[in-house]
């Protein structure tokens, strides 16, 4: 544990204070027998807190160091992941479509895109879901039910239209005015091209703040229509989510990645789209953490 010094020499000044205060009472109130009983107690007291502190100062030492000694191995782990990282992924994506669909809201991390594109991916498209994708306004769910021209204009009904009506656009692009309709309605947000070919799906859950029944209702109607039309989808999401949709995808029978964020991760993820399925990542919901690299 790190001890924060300024706490507590502070703390030892008001002691050191409160002594001299209670010394000067003492010696103006009681006899020098009593007073010099209670200056013994009082250097006593002084002595016990010296060492205390001094042992404080040693145990923050030991942590400095063990921390400087998990710093250095973390930065040598590191640069061993960015050497391995080629040597393992070079040529095993290419001729691959893939279309990323982020339903997170995390934003992403631009480097396990370009982790894709170096092992031969290309990326045809990228749809993200903004903040302002909110259900719960009932003047917007009616807004969207009138446009997509649906009698159930409740939540549930609406989000899963719109994943289908999302899914629908990656692979066809017949439906873009919808689209930009929710574009329009910040939503979501779209680049790249749609309606070309794709080869593999990937999409990108977690979430921030509990958001109920959302991944059920949306992520997973959106990865069935695709699983339908026979694209294979890959589901992740970084090492830091506060809410996991990993447990939630994997009921689809899908491969999962919960640590894209980190190297292990983005190769478990160009392994699993090169053709070697599985639950990988960190959490308990990983079967394991690296595929097979042979």
């Amino acid at each position: 544990m790190i001890i924060d010094f300024k706490y507590h020499i502070a703390s030892l000044i008001a002691v050191f204070l409160a002594l001299g205060i209670g010394i000067l009472i003492g010696s103006a109130v009681l006899g020098n027998d009593v007073n010099d009983a209670i200056v013994q107690q009082q250097k006593q007291m002084v002595d016990n807190l010296k060492k205390d502190f001094d042992l404080i100062r040693q145990e923050n030492k030991v942590a400095q160091e063990e921390i400087t000694t998990y710093k250095a191995a973390l930065n040598v782990g590191k640069q061993l992941d960015e050497q391995l990282l080629p040597l393992v992924t070079d040529g095993k994506l290419a001729g691959k479509q893939i279309a990323i669909i982020e339903t997170s809201n995390y934003g992403f991390h631009e480097d396990w895109i370009d982790t894709l594109k170096d092992a031969g991916a290309e990326i045809t498209s990228i749809t993200s879901v903004l903040e302002g994708f909110n259900l719960k306004d009932e003047d917007a769910r009616k807004d969207i039910a009138t446009k997509l021209m649906l009698d159930d204009k409740s939540e549930e009904s609406v989000s899963r239209e719109i994943a289908r009506e999302m899914a629908e656009a990656v692979i066809s692009a017949q439906n873009m005015e919808n689209l930009q309709f929710f574009e329009q309605m910040g939503f979501i947000k779209m680049a790249g091209d749609y309606g070309v070919p794709v080869n593999a799906v990937v999409v990108v859950g977690g979430s921030r703040e509990d958001l109920g029944q959302r991944c059920d209702n949306f992520d997973l109607p959106m990865m069935n229509y695709f699983l339908s039309q026979n694209i294979p989808v890959y589901g992740v999401e970084t090492s830091d989510v506060d809410y996991s949709y990993m447990k939630n995808y994997q009921k689809l029978k899908v491969s999962t990645v919960d640590n894209v964020d980190m190297i292990p991760g983005q190769i478990s993820l160009v392994m699993a789209v090169y053709g070697k399925p599985g639950n990988y990542g960190i959490k308990p919901t990983a079967r394991q953490l690296l595929p097979a690299l042979q």
